[in-house]
């Protein structure tokens, strides 16, 4: 699969070998996770506003209230910049210096637009929904219009974007394998507890299929 172009933004420059710019990498990040934080300046103060994310192909999409001054000024056209990162392990090494982290992280700049289109719209908080509950949009009670109005959607193509990748196990000075201090990885992971049902659901209204079987793609 071809890759992204780099540029000056996107290039992975501390440990560039834990950068990765094809499309595999990328979407596999993505969409192994649903929290992005969006950076961006008003006034010349910066701003990062964490919220939910999810990717339809070369673009990736973001809601919250029509009021929100983030999706307001995003809207306009300012530049924005996207982040995604996965923790995967606590990286333990034999000196202080060469602990380290395992993860997983996405980089994307660009500028976003808001969707207008009704149609669009709905077909966009459809997937929304869907990528982690497949079969729910069709169970639930339409979306109105006011809900609709009260909604902002934008969109933001993935042109200038690159992933930073780190595996394995510690990385120690040659001599210090001898000493005898334990190293090694300590696995992380966000796993899906049990269930907890409404207390105001109807008698008799059991969790369907993609509750009771819900889980995060890798």
């Amino acid at each position: 699969m071809d890759g992204y172009t780099r540029s000056e933004k996107t290039r992975v420059r501390r440990m560039p070998e834990r950068g990765h710019y094809d499309r595999e990498t990328v979407h596999a990040i993505l969409d192994a996770g649903f929290i992005c934080n969006v950076g961006y300046v008003i006034e010349e103060q910066p701003y990062v506003t964490p919220t939910s994310y999810w990717r339809e192909g070369e673009r990736i999409y973001w809601h919250g209230s029509s009021a929100s001054r983030m999706l307001r000024s995003v809207g306009k056209g300012i530049k924005a910049c996207l982040t995604v990162t996965h923790v995967d392990g606590l990286v333990l090494a034999r000196s202080a210096f060469h602990h380290s982290i395992n993860y997983r992280s996405v980089m994307a700049f660009g500028t976003a637009e808001v969707v207008t289109d009704e149609a669009h719209k709905i077909a966009a908080l459809t997937a929304f929904v869907e990528r982690l509950f497949p079969g729910r949009w069709d169970m639930l009670r339409p979306v109105n219009k006011q809900e609709l109005k009260a909604t902002m959607v934008l969109s933001m193509p993935l042109d200038e974007v690159s992933a930073k990748v780190r595996v394995g196990p510690p990385k120690d000075d040659e001599e210090d394998y001898a000493l005898p201090i334990w190293a090694g990885v300590l696995p992380l992971a966000t796993v899906p507890g049990a269930p907890e049902p409404d207390p105001l659901n109807l008698a008799g209204v059991a969790a369907p299929a993609h509750v009771q079987e819900f889980t995060l793609k890798a």
